[in-house]
């Protein structure tokens, strides 16, 4: 089964620095039928003004993911990382026993646009740890790229959580498929552009939860389609 979770229908909040989408329930937005789906918790899409950021905060028990769309996010944290992150890259900041971070656009001129993606983890109380790796552009088009995973293979980030997070890009007509496990399920999130799956059309911001055997066509609507696929425990 598919179910589409449409851009306009998300959660929203704007501080004028900020412009944030909710996909899941988040701060002040709140729907009970959107508060996360397997372990996906949070999957905000957030545009920061230029010079403009996330001073220090702290959080736990959280697997925090960065995938930046345009821009560059620069990420302090209180166990030394220190790093500028970029389209193409990957990040993965695991809160466990506590850490505090800070996030800022690392620009003075152009806004960051930007997906924070919160997983939750197997277990709490792990140690904090940070991740980044580069994916080219060659590596996801036409294909799905294994980014991130539980065991970290095919240079992958590792996730502590049984996931398999797959990025592809799409140009018009280009085709991936997929097939859904049993007891699997899966979440695409379309981060540009516009793709087809399996006869609906997506555009940047929606998401599709997926449920239940089945083989999923995604096709390119747009030269410039881009997703993200979770393959989680159902």
């Amino acid at each position: 089964m598919i179910t589409i979770r449409s851009a306009s229908e998300r959660g929203s909040a704007n501080f004028g620095w900020l412009d944030s989408r909710h996909t899941f329930s988040f701060g002040n937005y709140y729907d009970p039928a959107y508060m996360g789906f397997s372990s996906l918790r949070v999957i905000n899409e957030d545009k920061v003004a230029s010079g403009q950021g996330f001073p220090t905060h702290s959080h736990r028990d959280m697997e925090i993911i960065s995938y930046v769309i345009d821009g560059a996010l620069e990420h302090k944290d209180s166990i030394g990382t220190g790093s500028v992150i970029r389209p193409g890259d990957v990040q993965r900041m695991s809160a466990g026993t506590g850490i505090s971070h800070s996030e800022y656009n690392a620009s003075k001129e152009n806004s960051v646009h930007f997906l924070q993606i919160w997983v939750l983890p197997e277990k709490q109380g792990i140690e904090p740890g940070y991740e980044q790796t580069y994916f080219s552009p060659e590596e996801k088009q036409g294909k799905l790229r294994l980014v991130g995973s539980h065991d970290g293979r095919d240079g992958s980030i590792t996730i502590h959580q049984d996931m398999n997070l797959y990025a592809a890009r799409l140009t018009t007509d280009e085709q991936v498929d997929y097939t859904l496990q049993a007891h699997r399920a899966v979440w695409i999130q379309v981060v540009r552009g516009g793709i087809n799956l399996n006869g609906s059309l997506l555009s940047a911001g929606d998401g599709a939860a997926i449920t239940g055997s089945e083989t999923l066509v995604i096709t390119g609507q747009t030269d410039d389609a881009e997703i993200l696929l979770f393959d989680m425990t159902a």
